[in-house]
């Protein structure tokens, strides 16, 4: 049993390295299942356990029909984003990766980004930037911080013109969803997050790469703090993205899904 499942296995890496070398185009056609058998001096039930493993990992796809057949997938970065998440996940779940890892991860891959939106980002791209920042009066609206949060930071990765970036910054987002429950912030938070914003933009409006990138730096520097003391501690503390003293009150955070915060709505986290 031991020798066939390294059997698949051996045959699932070779045809993992073919297809990452070129030898099989995306949208080719891997060949046929007796083919393969033949050429590999391996069973018809090793070709498809082989095959299942590469379907699993995204590389290749089966359709049916007179034309059918398994064919190499054509890479698009959603792929990246899905199976990116789906391990953060995991590594997050079980504490192998930390918040500040995270946030670090996060800083390393939007700043560049913030540089690129200040030079590329068009009116549209403005206006949606503008647009997810949440006027003073409705920041306090439960749900609304996090969502016009996580909407900016999304909108200048995309506005970077690099795809990787986005995907590979938007499973982070996820795993810190879930892994911090921020609706129930202290008052005031969002209001120096949405303050923080307006500063970004204002320097991404000018075009101005350096300034746009340092507002960012800080931005995301005073983030990470407060995540990491909110992830460590179990406590939220009072507000200090805005650089104000604080009068060191804290809350106390419970993670479990569907908590609820002081105004009695549930956690969208």
């Amino acid at each position: 049993m031991q020798r066939n499942a390294t059997g698949y296995k051996r045959l699932a890496d070779e045809l993992r390295e073919a297809i990452l070398a070129g030898e099989y185009a995306p949208g080719e056609r891997l060949p046929v299942e007796g083919e393969l058998a033949a050429r590999f001096g391996v069973g018809r039930s090793t070709v498809r356990e082989a095959l299942r493993i590469l379907l699993s990992e995204g590389l290749v796809e089966t359709l049916r029909g007179v034309a059918g057949g398994t064919f190499v997938v054509h890479p698009e970065p959603g792929i990246i984003r899905e199976r990116l998440e789906a391990t953060l996940m995991l590594l997050a779940a079980t504490e192998r990766v930390t918040v500040e890892q995270l946030v670090a991860t996060r800083e390393a891959l939007e700043l560049p980004a913030t540089r690129a939106a200040a030079l590329r980002c068009d009116s549209a791209q403005l206006a949606k930037l503008a647009a997810a920042i949440p006027a003073p009066e409705r920041v306090l609206e439960v749900g609304l911080g996090y969502d016009s949060n996580r909407d900016f930071h999304a909108t200048i990765l995309e506005a970077s013109g690099n795809p990787l970036l986005a995907a590979t910054a938007a499973p982070i987002f996820v795993v810190l969803r879930h892994r911090l429950l921020r609706d129930a912030a202290p008052a005031g938070f969002w209001d120096d997050v949405a303050t923080d914003h307006r500063r970004i933009l204002s320097a991404i409006q000018r075009h101005d790469p350096d300034e746009a990138v340092a507002e960012m730096e800080k931005h995301l520097v005073k983030l990470r703090s407060t995540y990491v003391l909110i992830d460590t501690a179990g406590v939220i503390p009072a507000p200090t993205l805005g650089g104000a003293e604080t009068d060191g009150d804290a809350r106390p955070r419970h993670r479990q899904s569907g908590s609820k915060s002081k105004s009695g709505h549930e956690s969208r986290e």
